[in-house]
């Protein structure tokens, strides 16, 4: 296993765990339903968990990839200054979410989150699935969209010239 294949495996979980927790964040601002909340909270916050290990296999795979000959490294570049926006919003929300749960637990026994404490989350949630989103797009680009694709080279890539027979 190496770290583009391990990368792939683990960036989508943030993904996929910030999705979720955001429409069920929507979903306990209409509802607020305490159990919509907490189901709201620990997804979030495990989004926020996520993050770190699929931004640190990323930065190993674009090392492993930067000699690849399809790879621009100008997309991989684009994707990992998205990568680390998406670090620092998934991590404040992540927070954010488990303060939230904390109090939820302690505080509010019965109730769910104060005003002010939804309002910070539902704009955080807000802003963080948009950089997360776009993250992932630029991410997917760099193979799917690669210029280098549409006209590969003739022969085995990567062999030596004198090697082509």
């Amino acid at each position: 296993m190496d770290w583009p294949y391990l990368h792939i495996l683990i960036n989508h979980f943030p993904i996929i765990l910030t999705v979720v927790g955001s429409a069920a964040l929507l979903l306990a601002l209409i509802t607020k339903r305490r159990d919509v909340w907490l189901y709201a909270l620990v997804t979030l916050t495990l989004a926020g968990l996520s993050v770190y290990p699929a931004f640190f296999t990323g930065g190993q795979a674009a090392h492993a990839v930067r000699k690849t000959w399809y790879i621009v490294h100008a997309m991989v570049e684009e994707h990992d200054d998205a990568a680390g926006y998406a670090l620092t919003f998934l991590l404040a929300l992540g927070a954010a979410s488990a303060y939230a749960w904390w109090r939820m637990l302690r505080r509010e026994v019965d109730g769910i989150p104060p005003v002010w404490l939804r309002v910070v989350l539902a704009i955080l949630t807000a802003v963080t699935l948009s950089v997360v989103v776009r993250t992932a797009y630029l991410g997917g680009r760099i193979v799917h969209d690669s210029p280098k694709l549409v006209n590969p080279p003739s022969g085995p890539v990567g062999a030596p010239a004198d090697s082509i027979h």
